[in-house]
Order: C-alpha cells, then sequence, then structure tokens
C-alpha cells in the first residue's frame, strides 16, 4: 500500500507545492511527540517485577480502561479549543488553538498546535486568494462573451436586412487550437472604408443603443458630427465602465467598434474579427475551468492531509483530541465554500451551450482532454529499433573495413558525399536523444514542460516517444549507408549510388511535411511552426518554447554547415550545376558559410531585441549583445580557418574568449539562477530541484569544459583528412551534448520561478482586454 506523502507528493500541483500544508514537517513533528513522551510512559509505568499476582494485573488493566474511558468522556473534547479571528474587514479567519492543561505543558505538541495553525491559515488564506482571483476572471470572461454575442446578433440581424436570401452563420466552431499572441494581431485589422447610406446610419444608431444598453456608454456619441454624405466626421471613442475603480475594458483596438459603428459594411472582416475574437474567449474558458479543476484537486488533498496528521497525533498521544480540530477544519473556508464549485458548473454550462452547440461530450473533451497514456508498442519498436541500429551498424563498420573505404584512394570521395548527410542525421537523432533525457528528467522531476512549453498534454511528445524517433531516424540512415556501400562493391556507377544521401535527405523532408495523420503530426507541426516563427522572429511575439528552440538552432551550427555541403555536393553530382570542388573552395560557398555561422545568433538576437521592445526589460538587450559576441567570434574563427596568419589568430582568440566568458556568465547567473553568494545552498541557489548538491557543482565544471571546445578549432592539429572530420563531429557531438545538459537546468529554473508566483494556469490576453481608465 503506497504511504500517503508519496500519494500527496505524486498528486500536489508542482506550481503550488509551498501552498500546500506541510505534511512532512507535521509528520516529523508527531515523531518528536511520540519520542518526547516515550521516557515518562516508561516511567508512569515502572513496576516492581517481583510480587504481583494475575489478580493485580488484571486490577492494573481494568483501572487502566476505566481511565482511558473517563478521559475521553470528559476530557477529549475540551484538551483543545479552536478560536477563530476574522481580520481585513471580516474576510480573512485566522485559527489559534489553545492547549488545556493536560498538553499545555508539553513543548513539542505546543510547537505541534502552533505548526497546525500556521498551516491551517497558509492553506486558506491561498485558497480564497486562488478563489477571488478565478471569480473575478470568469466575470470578465461573462462580460467578455457577453459583448461578443451582442455583436454577432447585430452583425447577423444586419446581414440578415441586407442579403434575406444568404444568412449570416454566427455559429461558433467547436474545432479548438490553441492560439498564441501573433493571432491577435487580425483582429486589429482595418474593415476598409465605403459609403454610408441612411439605412446604414439607423443601423449605427441599432448598434449604439444596444450597446449602451449592456452598459457600454459612447463618449459624445450625441455631439458627434457627420459630412455632407452622411458620414460621422469623426471616429467615436467607446469607454466601457470599469471592472475596478482604476481600470476599463477596452478593444484589442478602439477599431473593431469603431469599425462596427461608423462602418456597417465589410460582413466577411467582421466574421474573421469575431472568429478571432471566438477563438481567444473558447482558451480563456479552457483555462479558468483548468484552474478550477487544480483548485479543486488542492482542496480535497489538503483536507485528506489534515485528516491524516490529526489521525496520527490521536494515536501517538492516545487521546483523541483532534476531533475539535478537524472539526473546525471542515467549517474553514477551503472546505466549506462552494464557489468554485458552482463556477466549474457555469463554465461548463456556458462552454457547452457557446462552443459545442449544446454537445455536453464534445465540450468535456476540450474542458478535460484525456492524456495519452504511455503505450507499451512506443516502448517494443524503442527496443525493436535500437537492436536493429546496433546490428546494421556492425554490419556497417564490416563492410567499409571490406571495401576499403577510409583508404587513400577511396577516402576523399567518400567523405564528400556520404560524411555530410550522415553528420546531419546523426546529430539530429543526437539532439532528439539529449531532448528524450531532458523530457525523462522533467517528468520525474515534477517539472511542468508541457505548461512552460504551452504544449497540448494530449500530444505532447513523451520521453519514449523521442527515444524511438531518435533510434527510427539512425536505423533508417545506417540501413541507407549499408546499401549504398553495397551497391558501391556490386560496381554500380557512382552517380546513381551517390544519389543515395540525396534522396534519403529528401525522403525525411517529405515526412516532416506531411499532411497525414501519421509518424507524430502534431509534433512535426509544432516543430514547422516555431522554425517558422524564429525565422519571422521580429514580427511576432516571442514566446519561450520560439527562443528556446532558437537556442538549440546556435548548438547546431555544425549540422547547418554539414547540411549545405550535402546539398552542395548532391546538386553537382545528381543535376550537374557545377564541380564538387567548388563546395569547398568557391567565392559563394565562403559566403554562404558566414552566412550559416551568423544566422543563428542573429535570429536569437532579433527574438531579444523584439522582447525588449514588448517588455521594455533592459536584460534583453544586454542578452542581445551575448549572441552579438557569439556572432563576431562565429566569423572570426570561419575567417581564420581560411587564412591561418598571427593576426586573426589574435582576432579569434580575442573575440572567443570574450564571447565564452558573456555566455558563461549568462548561462550560470540568468539562465540557471546560480552563483548567488548569499544563497542558503553555496553558490547556487536558495531552490534546488534535485537533493543531491554536488551534481549542480559537477554541471557548473562541466559547462565550462564543454564551452571551451573551441580551443580546438584554432589549434589547426596535423591529422589526416578522416580523423579530421571525425575531431570535427565529435566537438559538433559534444556542443549537442552541453546544450541537452544546459536545457535540464534551464527549465528547472523557468519552473522554479513558477513556483515562486504560483503560476500553474496560462492566462490568456483578452479580445477586449484590460487598459487604463485614462
Amino acid at each position: 500500500m503506497v504511504k500517503f506523502s508519496k500519494e500527496l507528493e505524486a498528486q500536489l500541483i508542482p506550481e503550488w507545492k509551498e501552498a500546500f500544508v506541510n505534511y512532512w514537517q507535521l509528520k516529523k513533528q508527531i515523531k518528536r511527540i511520540k519520542l518526547s513522551r516515550l521516557p515518562k510512559q516508561s516511567h508512569h509505568h515502572a513496576k516492581p517485577d517481583f510480587g504481583l499476582s494475575i489478580f493485580d494485573s488484571l486490577s492494573f488493566f481494568v483501572k487502566n480502561i476505566a481511565q482511558n474511558f473517563s478521559t475521553s468522556d470528559h476530557h477529549d473534547l475540551n484538551i483543545i479549543q479552536v478560536r477563530k479571528k476574522t481580520t481585513k474587514g471580516d474576510e480573512e479567519e485566522i485559527y489559534e488553538t489553545e492547549l488545556a492543561q493536560l498538553f499545555s505543558e508539553e513543548d513539542e505538541i505546543r510547537v505541534f498546535f502552533m505548526r497546525l495553525d500556521e498551516e491551517l491559515n497558509k492553506v486558506n488564506q491561498f485558497y480564497r486568494r486562488q478563489e477571488s482571483e478565478f471569480i473575478e476572471r470568469g466575470e470578465t470572461l461573462n462580460k467578455q462573451l457577453q459583448i461578443l454575442l451582442d455583436l454577432k446578433r447585430i452583425i447577423s440581424d444586419r446581414r440578415r436586412k441586407n442579403s434575406p436570401s444568404k444568412p449570416y452563420s454566427t455559429g461558433i466552431s467547436p474545432q479548438y487550437s490553441p492560439t498564441r499572441d501573433s493571432d491577435y494581431s487580425v483582429c486589429a485589422g482595418n474593415f476598409g472604408d465605403s459609403d454610408e447610406t441612411n439605412s446604414e446610419i439607423s443601423h449605427t444608431d441599432e448598434v449604439i443603443t444596444t450597446l449602451e444598453r449592456n452598459g457600454i456608454s459612447f463618449v459624445n456619441s450625441a455631439t458627434r458630427t457627420k459630412t455632407k454624405k452622411g458620414k460621422p466626421k469623426t471616429a467615436m471613442r467607446i469607454d466601457v465602465p470599469a471592472t475596478n475603480p482604476t481600470r476599463a475594458i477596452t478593444a484589442i483596438t478602439s477599431m473593431l467598434w469603431e469599425d462596427l459603428v461608423n462602418n456597417p459594411t465589410g460582413d466577411f472582416l467582421h466574421k474573421r474579427k469575431l472568429q478571432c475574437a471566438e477563438k481567444i474567449i473558447r482558451s480563456a474558458f479552457v483555462e479558468l475551468y483548468k484552474g478550477l479543476g487544480l483548485l479543486k484537486t488542492y482542496s480535497s488533498l489538503n483536507m485528506v492531509a489534515f485528516t491524516k496528521i490529526l489521525k496520527k497525533f490521536d494515536k501517538v498521544s492516545s487521546q483523541k483530541a483532534s476531533a475539535n480540530y478537524l472539526k473546525e477544519v471542515k467549517r474553514s473556508h477551503f472546505v466549506s465554500s462552494d464557489k468554485a464549485f458552482r463556477l466549474m458548473d457555469e463554465v461548463e454550462s456556458i462552454f457547452t451551450k457557446h462552443f459545442a452547440n449544446n454537445d455536453r461530450k464534445k465540450a468535456m473533451k476540450f474542458l478535460r482532454p484525456q492524456q495519452h497514456k504511455d503505450s507499451h508498442m512506443v516502448t517494443f519498436l524503442f527496443g525493436l529499433s535500437t537492436g536493429c541500429f546496433v546490428s546494421l551498424f556492425c554490419v556497417y563498420a564490416i563492410l567499409a573495413h571490406l571495401c576499403g573505404i577510409f583508404s587513400s584512394s577511396n577516402e576523399p570521395a567518400y567523405m564528400e558525399t556520404v560524411y555530410p548527410v550522415f553528420s546531419v542525421f546523426t546529430l539530429l537523432s543526437l539532439h532528439l536523444f539529449m531532448y528524450g533525457c531532458n523530457l525523462f528528467m522533467w517528468k520525474n522531476t515534477r517539472i511542468n514542460y508541457n505548461f512552460i512549453f504551452e504544449f497540448s498534454p494530449s500530444t505532447a511528445l513523451k520521453h519514449r516517444d523521442a527515444f524511438l524517433i531518435s533510434t527510427t531516424l539512425m536505423t533508417t540512415v545506417i540501413g541507407a549507408m549499408v546499401i549504398h556501400l553495397l551497391l558501391r562493391a556490386a560496381n554500380f556507377s557512382p552517380t546513381e549510388i551517390d544519389a543515395i544521401p540525396g534522396i534519403l535527405l529528401l525522403f525525411f523532408i517529405a515526412l516532416l511535411i506531411c499532411p497525414f495523420d501519421i509518424f507524430y503530426r502534431p509534433t512535426r507541426y509544432c516543430f514547422i511552426r516555431v522554425i517558422c516563427n524564429i525565422v519571422c522572429s521580429p514580427f511576432y511575439k516571442v514566446l519561450l518554447v520560439d527562443f528556446f528552440m532558437a537556442d538549440q538552432l546556435t548548438s547546431q551550427i555544425p549540422l547547418l554547415r554539414h547540411l549545405e555541403t550535402a546539398g552542395c555536393h548532391i546538386f553537382a553530382r545528381a543535376f550537374k550545376t557545377h564541380h564538387p570542388d567548388t563546395c569547398h573552395s568557391g567565392r559563394v560557398y565562403m559566403e554562404i558559410t558566414y552566412i550559416i555561422s551568423f544566422l543563428p545568433y542573429y535570429w536569437r538576437a532579433l527574438q531579444c531585441a523584439r522582447r525588449w521592445f514588448d517588455d521594455g526589460d533592459v536584460n534583453h538587450l544586454a542578452n542581445m549583445g551575448k549572441y552579438v559576441s557569439a556572432m563576431v567570434a562565429a566569423g572570426a574563427r570561419v575567417t581564420y580557418s581560411r587564412q591561418n596568419d598571427n593576426l586573426w589568430f589574435a582576432i579569434v582568440l580575442i573575440t572567443s574568449v570574450v564571447a565564452t566568458m558573456y555566455q558563461l556568465y549568462w548561462d550560470f547567473i540568468k539562465d540557471w539562477g546560480f552563483l548567488n553568494p548569499k544563497s542558503i545552498n553555496p553558490w547556487l541557489r536558495d531552490d534546488l530541484i534535485l537533493k543531491n548538491k554536488s551534481i549542480y557543482y559537477m554541471s557548473i565544471v562541466l559547462n565550462i569544459v564543454l564551452r571551451v571546445t573551441w580551443v580546438e578549432t584554432i589549434m589547426h592539429f596535423k591529422v589526416g583528412r578522416a580523423q579530421s572530420r571525425l575531431l570535427e563531429f565529435l566537438l559538433a557531438a559534444l556542443e549537442v551534448i552541453r546544450r541537452g545538459h544546459w536545457n535540464f537546468y534551464r527549465l528547472e529554473n523557468e519552473h522554479l520561478n513558477n513556483v515562486g508566483h504560483y503560476r500553474a494556469v496560462k492566462t490568456v490576453p483578452l479580445p477586449f482586454r484590460e487598459v487604463d481608465s485614462d
């Protein structure tokens, strides 16, 4: 049977862990009580071990039983008295326990009830805060939905009057898809100009009347003037009553309301804007329901924890002292309040009616998405692909030796055509394997990576899936390499067999963009979407998953350069567009090499600039400086690889040292939150997820070592071509390993920031969001 402490650890909400009752501390305090009472009990019951008859023992037993019953009947209910005080205008309850004479002299018991009171007050206060926040959010959403429904009705009526034969559909599509801030920009588009007729002016008055009836007041609506054609001379500003004394609801831009009032035509754009608003509000209702569900779990787990701990106290104290306290716990706000439960029912009803066409089963699929359980088939396929990979690799090694691939005569041609493609897929597979390790560690340490990355739990990749993709990818690549060697040994034309790497590359590109729901389509499309967001960094609001993926690309510059070389050779040999020698020394090749070396850092720097523009945080500009320094160092190293002289050696050394120091500083202090001299954990941070602190110190050293592997690139060791390629691949693989190692601590720090702010539910920006009333 699983202990409750482990059950509580497994079920509690990680971001709210500090707000839960500290069951483990109270349990330790009960153990102290037990130890403090043992000497007294042994001394109290000490009797000589001679001169006792069987009647004496029976008399002692009966006396003990009678005393216990007497104590239970007359004193148990009076051993403790729980006093409830109210503060802050009768809005907050504070519990204090008074002990009877029986317990008041025992320090450990007094400490126990003091801590129990603190935990009960903490749980109550947190529940009350979260409940108020969710209720306020629910009221805001109801108002948003009401405004939206009024707008839809008005536009629908207008369309029905203008085109009776073409009714306007205002139903909400039940298909739900997560939105990002970039989707909201469509709501701010202009409707365009059109002439306004007298009937349209009356429609405008109808809009004003209807919206004013719902509490929306128009500034200067009575005094607005019109041109000769009947158009309003100036656009009106809509002022919605404030939800609190300092803030008011307004449209995402005033254009939505102004277009509706001043330009009654443009039905398609009206529909487009309303669909955008519907999607946002629908997502907000889903998040609200999720938050209410978490609050319900919070209440039930804490109630069980208090019950368990009080039963343990009764057992240790040999008294039924918990009855009074448990009665007060049940009366406390986090147990007795039903506001959150009623709001959950209301959200279910609203969502079913407005977003699921009155289909409750369909609504529940969105409000309570079922997580897919780990399939044994995935584990079986992972084991099968791993076995195939090992077998094929052994076959490849034997064939390569028999065919003399790495001999002086065959080595250059083979390394030029096969090595780049092989390296691309190997580095990609290694990165996927490291990501699988990250997923495994994040899951075991209760880091909520799906919430941080805003992934859907039903379609998010699990560690077994990442391992399966990695091994399947490598098995396919090794299989293609074996086929390539067999055809080479069978004296097929080099032009034909050298097309195999290109075919393999095209196959995986086709699989990546395949529209059919096979081979993790949600993950593939998510990857494509994030890459598009990275490429268009200045034009999109940057989310964590975007810059996290961009950081991965900065560690895959060797992969991108191998991809460039492979593509160059494929086009040269298959399509005869140029001579293969230009793939290593041509001017265009060199220019593309510079671009590839700069591009990931450039994208990441643009993301930092956009985040500074959105947030106004100067730290983003400092972070941008890190990527600019890395860009300069990368360019200097590429130039030094072509111009081996003392001047460029000095430039490379200076720029690389500066960039490395900058990166290490940002890794440890900003990304990981380490090197805090005032921390309770020396030179780390106050909160650590891993229990063994030495792991963190070793990780710091490992990150430093792997950050300076660039030193090898400027040493120019005199080795053969194959050895040089192997060394180059090894350094690239070490950088991928370093990035996978960095990923864990980066997300650990982000998770702890969420825990510190109790962020367990995503806040969705609403289409009619709150701004300062002035």
